[in-house]
C-alpha cells in the first residue's frame, strides 16, 4: 500500500504562483513513475504532469508546458508541483498519483495505482 498526501493548494490571483507538495509513504520503494492530475468544476480528471523514473523524464501537457515544473525527490518521498503564471482556468482540485505496476503511458488515470485526497487551487483574475 501507498499513502499520497497532497498539500500547497491556495487561492491566488492571476500570475501568481504555487507550489504543491505530495508526501509518500508506506511501500514508497514500489513506486515506479508519479503524475498530477486536476479536476476543474464540472469537467473530468486530466492529467497535468508526470515523472517518469525509467527513463527519468518529466511530460507535461500542452498548458502546463512552460509554466509548471515537477519534480520528485526520492530520498524525501515527495513529489512536487512548481506553477507558475497561474490562470483561472487552472482553477482545479489537483490530485497526487502514484504507479506502482509499470505499463505503458503515464498520461491517463487508469495508469496509476494509487490517488491522493487532492488540494484545491483557486485562480482570481
Amino acid at each position: 500500500q501507498v499513502q499520497l498526501v497532497e498539500s500547497g493548494g491556495e487561492s491566488v490571483q492571476a500570475g501568481g504562483s504555487l507550489r504543491l507538495s505530495c508526501a509518500a509513504s508506506g511501500r514508497t520503494f514500489s513506486i515506479v513513475n508519479m503524475g498530477w492530475f486536476r479536476r476543474a468544476p464540472g469537467k473530468e480528471r486530466e492529467f497535468v504532469a508526470a515523472a517518469t523514473s525509467v527513463p527519468p523524464s518529466t511530460i507535461y501537457t500542452d498548458s502546463a508546458k512552460g509554466r509548471f515544473t515537477i519534480s520528485r525527490n526520492t530520498a524525501e518521498d515527495t513529489l512536487y508541483l512548481q506553477m507558475s503564471d497561474l490562470k483561472p482556468e487552472d482553477t482545479a482540485v489537483y490530485y497526487c498519483a502514484a504507479q506502482i505496476r509499470r505499463r505503458d503511458g503515464v498520461t491517463t488515470t487508469a495508469a496509476y495505482d494509487y490517488w491522493g485526497q487532492g488540494t484545491q487551487v483557486t485562480v482570481s483574475s
